[in-house]
C-alpha cells in the first residue's frame, strides 16, 4: 500500500489471489491489571489486520520491561492475556522479543492474509457512502479517569470489555456486504482516522454528533474535564476538522478522543447499510451506529454537525 494514504497495515501481494498483511503496535499500560493489558494490546494490534480485511495468521510479542523495577511475573500475566486473545482469533502467538526499558511496554507484530481484490483501504470511499462505527467512543477519557481514581467498577468493566473485543465480527460483516473502505479508530481519535479516509478518497466527511455511541460515563467525565492530553492535541491538530456552532465542547472532545483498541469505521453504500447494521448486530459488535457520511467537498475536510439532516 502507499504509505501516504496512512492505511492500517502494510500489504504485499504474493499471488494473484493472496496478499500478506502485516502490522505492529506497542503501548504502555492502559489499565492496572496486566492480564487485561495483554488482552487489550493483542486485540488492538490484530485490529489493524481486521481493518484491512485480513485474517490473522501469526503474531510475535514485543515487550519492554524494567527488570529492576517490576516483577517479571506481571509480564507473564500480560503474555497470558495476549495468548488468550490470539487463540480466540485463531492466530498463532509464536514468541517474540523483549528488552530492558525504563517503563513497561507491550504489543504484537501481527501477520495476516487477505484476497487482494477484497482488501479494505482508506482510499476506496465514495461520495454518499454512510459511515458505520462498531465500538463506542471514550476509552481515552475513561482510562484517564482510571489513572485519577475516578472510575467506578461498572464503567471500567464496560471499557475493558469493549477494548478486548476482537474486530473479527465487524470485518466479517463488512466483507459480506462488499465494504471496501474502512479503518480502525485508535490514537488519533475518530476525527483523525476519518481524516485519513477523507484525504485518501479525495472527499469530505460529515459526522453527526447525536449518533455517536459512547461508553458509560464518557460524556459526564469529559464535561468535568477528565480528558487526556492526546485527546486535546487531536482536537487542536486534526487537519480539516470543523464544527457547527451548536456542537457542544464535550461533543468536540468525544469526536477527538484518543482511543485504544477502538472499533472499525466502515464506509458502505446506502443500499447496503441496513443489511450491514443487521449483520453487525448478529456478530455481537459493541456498536453498530450510522454516524455520518462521505460527501463531495474539499478533500480531507471533516464537518461535525449536532444532528443528522432530516430525511
Amino acid at each position: 500500500m502507499d504509505a501516504a494514504t496512512r492505511d492500517d497495515a502494510a500489504v504485499v501481494r504474493i499471488a494473484p489471489d493472496r496478499a500478506v498483511v502485516a502490522t505492529v503496535d506497542v503501548f504502555t499500560p492502559i489499565v492496572d491489571d496486566p492480564y487485561d493489558w495483554g488482552r487489550i494490546a493483542a486485540a488492538n494490534a490484530l485490529s489493524d489486520l481486521y481493518a484491512m480485511g485480513a485474517r490473522p495468521l501469526l503474531a510475535l510479542d514485543v515487550a519492554g520491561w524494567p527488570r529492576s523495577g517490576l516483577p517479571l511475573e506481571l509480564l507473564g500475566e500480560a503474555l497470558r492475556g495476549a495468548a488468550e486473545v490470539c487463540r480466540a482469533a485463531e492466530c498463532l502467538l509464536l514468541g517474540g522479543h523483549s528488552i530492558d526499558t525504563a517503563e513497561p511496554l507491550f504489543g504484537l507484530c501481527a501477520v495476516g492474509e487477505a484476497h487482494p481484490d477484497r482488501l479494505m483501504t482508506v482510499a476506496q470511499g465514495r461520495a454518499g457512502d454512510l459511515l458505520v462505527l462498531t465500538k463506542p467512543l471514550g476509552t481515552g477519557i475513561l482510562s484517564t479517569a482510571l489513572k485519577r481514581d475516578l472510575l467506578g467498577a461498572a464503567p471500567l468493566a464496560a471499557m475493558v470489555a469493549s477494548m478486548t473485543t476482537l474486530n473479527a465480527g465487524a470485518m466479517r460483516a463488512a466483507l459480506a456486504h462488499e465494504v471496501r473502505c474502512a479503518t480502525d479508530v485508535t490514537g488519533f481519535g475518530l476525527a483523525g482516522h476519518l481524516g485519513n479516509i477523507a484525504r485518501a478518497s479525495a472527499l469530505g466527511v460529515e459526522v453527526w454528533a447525536d449518533r455517536l455511541p459512547l461508553l458509560p460515563e464518557a460524556r459526564r467525565l469529559a464535561a468535568e474535564g477528565v480528558v487526556p492530553g492526546g485527546t486535546r492535541r487531536n482536537l487542536a491538530e486534526v487537519e480539516g476538522l470543523g464544527f457547527d456552532d451548536d456542537v457542544a465542547e464535550v461533543e468536540r472532545l468525544l469526536v477527538a478522543d484518543a482511543q485504544t483498541s477502538g472499533g472499525l469505521v466502515l464506509a458502505v453504500a446506502p443500499a447496503r447499510v441496513e443489511g450491514l447494521v443487521a449483520a453487525l448486530r448478529g456478530e455481537g459488535t459493541p456498536a453498530a451506529a450510522v454516524i455520518g457520511r462521505l460527501r463531495e467537498g474539499p478533500a480531507g475536510s471533516i464537518n461535525v454537525r449536532r444532528a443528522a439532516p432530516e430525511g
